[in-house]
């Protein structure tokens, strides 16, 4: 059984930092591409960046240039910093896990796996 594991977030001030974790157990992390999610109140779960098992990123076009995400096989973990943050990236962050490329190229999970996210609020 797979399982994702997120921690980081937490409330931080307008141009703040924070740096996401998401760790990967029950599989070799380099088998699946992760991507990164985020869920605003009252809005619908939408996908903010993704990598896959070669390390070839994408990004929203709204946090190019602030976030970055990155993975570490060997510690079976991915990460997403985030830079520069505004108050519309406020949202519950979920990681998933799928072999699918398609998780990265449209933020559609179709045979993957989700973690149970994690609470990022960014006041004005």
């Amino acid at each position: 059984q797979v399982q994702l594991v997120e921690s980081g977030g937490e409330l931080v001030q307008f141009g703040g930092s924070l740096r996401l974790s998401c760790v990967v157990s029950g599989y070799a992390l380099d088998y699946y591409n992760i991507g990164w999610f985020r869920q605003a109140p009252g809005k619908e779960r939408e996908g903010v960046s993704c990598i896959m098992s070669d390390e070839t990123t994408y990004y929203v076009d709204s946090v190019k240039g602030r976030f970055t995400i990155s993975r570490d096989n060997a510690e079976n973990t991915v990460y997403l910093q985030m830079n520069n943050l505004r108050p519309e990236d406020t949202g519950l962050y979920y990681c998933a896990a799928d072999p699918d490329w398609r998780l990265c190229t449209s933020y559609t999970v179709s045979s993957g796996f989700w973690g149970q996210g994690t609470q990022v609020t960014v006041s004005s």
